[in-house]
C-alpha cells in the first residue's frame, strides 16, 4: 500500500519506491530505501511528516503515493 494509507503511528518497511528516476534519487537522498523502515508521526491535509533514519522529514502527498510499504 502507498505510505499515504498508512497509519499514524506505526511503523512499516518500504517495500517499493517508484516514479521516475529524479523522485527516487530525490527520495534516497532523503534517507527512504527499500528495505528501510519509516514511522508516520502525523497527517495534515494528505502530506506527512516521518521519521526515517532517525531524521523527521516533510513528505507532499504526491511522493507520499510513491513509496510502498
Amino acid at each position: 500500500m502507498p505510505l499515504l494509507s498508512a497509519n499514524v503511528g506505526e511503523s512499516y518497511t518500504i517495500t517499493r519506491i517508484g516514479g521516475t528516476a529524479e523522485v527516487r534519487k530525490h527520495l534516497e537522498d532523503l534517507g527512504f530505501a527499500v528495505g528501510g523502515t519509516v514511522t508516520i508521526i502525523s497527517q495534515m491535509s494528505g502530506n506527512l511528516i516521518v521519521n526515517v533514519k532517525e531524521t523527521r522529514v516533510a513528505v507532499s502527498r504526491e511522493l507520499a503515493m510513491k513509496i510502498m510499504v
